[in-house]
C-alpha cells in the first residue's frame, strides 16, 4: 500500500513513493491521476498548444481561482487563474516576489540552468526581477527614458514603416500579414526607438520570437538577441545619440553595461511580442468578426477602441512568469509555501466569470484588463505597444481597404507556448496596387489627404476606392471635394477615416495634426 503522494506546488513535506512501488517513475502528472485528485495539468505539450483556453477553464472547473500546473520537465507552478486574485498577487510584492531567486526548484535542481525556460526565470540585474528600492531605481531609469521618447515623432516612423511593409506585398493581390506584416513593423520601429535601426534582420525578428517560447533554442536566440544590445551599450557609451539606449547609458541612477543592456533586452522584447502578436490579433478579429466589422466600418469604434477590446479577448500574452512566494500563505483557497512559483494568468482572469459575465459585451472605454499585467510591475511601454499597433494597422487599411480572409477562419492555425498563443498566419487577398514612394525620411510637412479606408468589399456597383500615396506630391482634388458635400452631423460621431466620404473639416484636422498643430 502506498503512501498518498501529490506533485502540487509546496507539497514538499509529502512524501515521495518509494522504489518497487507501482507510481515510482511515473511523473507527477501521472501519480496525481492515479490517485483520484484533480491532477494538475501540463502548461506545456498538445493540449496547452491547441486550445490554451479550454484548458484554463478546465482548470478553473477542478481547482478554482488558482490552479496547480507543470512546467516543461513537470516543474509543478501555481496558475493563478481569477481576475482578484491575479491583482492582487501582482500588487503585494511582499508576499509574492518577483526575485526568482526564492524559487525552490532553482536549488532543488528540477529547474536546471539549461532549462527550456531559463530566458525567461533567470535571474538578471533588472527591474524585474526587483522589489523595493531597487526596483524604483531600476525602473525609474525604464519609465524616465520611456518618458523622453517623442510620441509624435514614432508615430511618424511607424507609419512610415507600415508603408514600406505594404511596399512588398501590395502588387500581389496576396499576402500573409502575420510574416509579413505583424512580425516586423514592432521590430523595426522598436530597433529604432532603441537606437539600432542597422540590426534589424529576419534573424533579429525570429530570435525574438523564440527565445521566450521554452524552445531547444530559446538559450541560443536569447544569446543572439544579447550579443546585438551589448554592441549597442558600447558604442552608446562612446558615442551617445538621442535614443533610448543612451538615454539609458546616461541615466542618474548609474546602471553598469550589463544593466543597461538586458534592461534594453526586457524594453525590446516585452514591446515587440506583445506588439506583433496584438497587430495579428486585431486583424483577425477585424476579418472574422461581424460585430467587430460593422462597429468599425459604422464609425461606433475607433481603432484605439478595437485594440483595447482585442486586449481583452486576445491579449497578446496567455500569461506571465512569474512570482514568487515570500513565505507560507493562502491565495485563492490554495495553500502556497515559501518557494512556490506563481503565473499571472492574463488570459483567464480577463475572462472570468466574476468580472465577465456576459464576454460577448464590449469593454469599450475599460482598461481594467491584465493584458500588461498589474501593480508595481505593470508594463511602463504599454502605450508605445498601442501606438505601433492601432497606427500600423490604420496605414495597411488606408492601402489595403478591400482586405479580405483568403481561407476559412477555421483554417487559421496557431501555435503554442506558456507565455502566449500565437497566430502562425493570416493569409488576405486584395486588389494589386503600385508601391508608394517612402525612400525618404519621415517628413513634418502635411502630406495629400490620406483616403478613408473601409473593412468590408466595396458593394456591387459601388465606386472603388483608389488609395493615393501618403508621400507622393500632392495633386489637385479641389473638384473631388467640392463635387462631394459633407454629410450631415450624426447623432454618434463617425471617425473621418471611417465615413463613405470625408469632409474637408477632417482633412484640415489631419493636416494641423500632421503639422503638429
Amino acid at each position: 500500500m502506498t503512501t498518498p503522494f501529490s506533485p502540487r506546488p509546496g507539497s514538499d513535506d509529502r512524501p515521495v513513493p518509494p522504489p518497487g512501488c507501482p507510481a515510482h517513475g511515473l511523473s507527477p502528472y501521472d501519480i496525481d491521476s492515479l490517485s483520484g485528485t484533480p491532477a494538475p495539468r501540463r502548461l506545456y505539450g498538445p493540449e496547452a498548444e491547441r486550445d490554451p483556453m479550454g484548458l484554463y477553464e478546465k482548470l478553473r472547473a477542478e481547482h478554482g481561482p488558482v490552479a496547480p500546473v507543470l512546467l516543461q520537465g513537470d516543474v509543478p507552478a501555481w496558475l493563478v487563474l481569477g481576475h482578484s486574485e491575479n491583482l492582487h498577487m501582482t500588487r503585494t510584492p511582499s508576499q509574492f516576489s518577483r526575485d526568482s531567486r526564492r524559487w525552490r526548484a532553482l536549488h532543488d535542481g528540477s529547474a536546471p540552468p539549461d532549462h527550456p525556460l531559463a530566458p525567461v526565470f533567470t535571474w538578471q540585474p533588472i527591474c524585474v526581477f526587483a522589489d523595493g528600492a531597487e526596483h524604483e531605481r531600476l525602473r525609474g531609469a525604464v519609465t524616465d527614458s520611456i518618458a523622453r521618447i517623442d510620441h509624435r515623432g514614432v508615430r511618424r516612423y511607424i507609419n512610415r514603416y507600415s508603408n514600406r511593409l505594404v511596399n512588398d506585398f501590395c502588387q500581389d493581390g496576396r499576402a500573409d500579414l502575420v510574416s509579413s506584416f505583424a512580425e516586423h513593423l514592432p521590430m523595426m520601429v522598436m530597433a529604432q526607438i532603441l537606437g539600432m535601426p542597422e540590426e534589424y534582420s529576419e534573424r533579429l525578428v525570429q530570435a525574438a520570437r523564440d527565445m521566450i517560447k521554452g524552445t531547444e533554442t530559446a538559450n541560443e536566440s536569447n544569446a543572439y538577441v544579447m550579443a546585438a544590445l551589448i554592441r549597442l551599450v558600447k558604442r552608446r557609451r562612446v558615442a551617445p545619440e538621442e535614443d533610448f539606449a543612451t538615454w539609458l547609458v546616461e541615466h542618474p541612477a548609474g546602471l553598469t553595461d550589463d544593466e543597461v543592456g538586458q534592461h534594453l533586452r526586457l524594453v525590446l522584447i516585452a514591446a515587440y511580442e506583445t506588439t506583433a502578436n496584438l497587430i495579428a490579433n486585431v486583424l483577425r478579429m477585424v476579418l472574422t468578426d461581424p460585430r467587430f466589422r460593422a462597429q468599425l466600418s459604422g464609425g461606433h469604434m475607433t481603432l484605439p477602441d478595437a485594440v483595447e477590446q482585442t486586449l481583452w479577448d486576445e491579449p497578446p500574452f496567455t500569461t506571465i512568469f512569474g512570482r514568487w512566494a515570500v513565505g507560507d500563505t493562502e491565495l485563492g483557497g490554495q495553500r502556497i509555501k515559501a518557494g512556490d512559483a506563481l503565473i499571472v494568468g492574463i488570459a483567464a482572469a480577463n475572462v472570468d466569470p466574476v468580472v465577465r459575465p456576459d464576454l460577448r459585451a464590449h469593454m469599450q472605454g475599460n482598461r481594467a484588463h491584465l493584458a500588461f499585467s498589474g501593480g508595481p510591475h505593470e508594463c511602463p511601454g504599454q502605450d508605445i505597444g498601442r501606438a505601433i499597433a492601432d497606427t500600423g494597422i490604420d496605414a495597411l487599411l488606408m492601402r489595403l481597404p478591400d482586405l479580405q480572409l483568403a481561407v476559412e477562419e477555421s483554417e487559421l492555425r496557431y501555435s503554442g507556448a506558456l507565455m502566449s498563443h500565437q497566430l502562425t498566419e493570416l493569409p488576405v487577398t486584395f486588389a494589386p496596387r503600385p508601391p508608394q514612394d517612402v525612400a525618404g525620411p519621415p517628413s513634418a510637412t502635411a502630406a495629400v489627404p490620406r483616403p478613408q479606408w473601409q473593412v468590408e468589399s466595396p458593394r456591387p456597383g459601388s465606386a472603388p476606392i483608389v488609395p493615393q500615396p501618403a508621400y507622393a506630391t500632392p495633386v489637385p482634388a479641389a473638384e473631388s471635394l467640392a463635387a462631394e458635400p459633407a454629410p450631415e452631423p450624426r447623432a454618434v460621431p463617425v471617425p473621418a477615416q471611417r465615413t463613405d466620404s470625408a469632409p474637408r473639416r477632417a482633412w484640415t484636422a489631419v493636416s494641423r495634426w500632421w503639422n503638429g498643430s
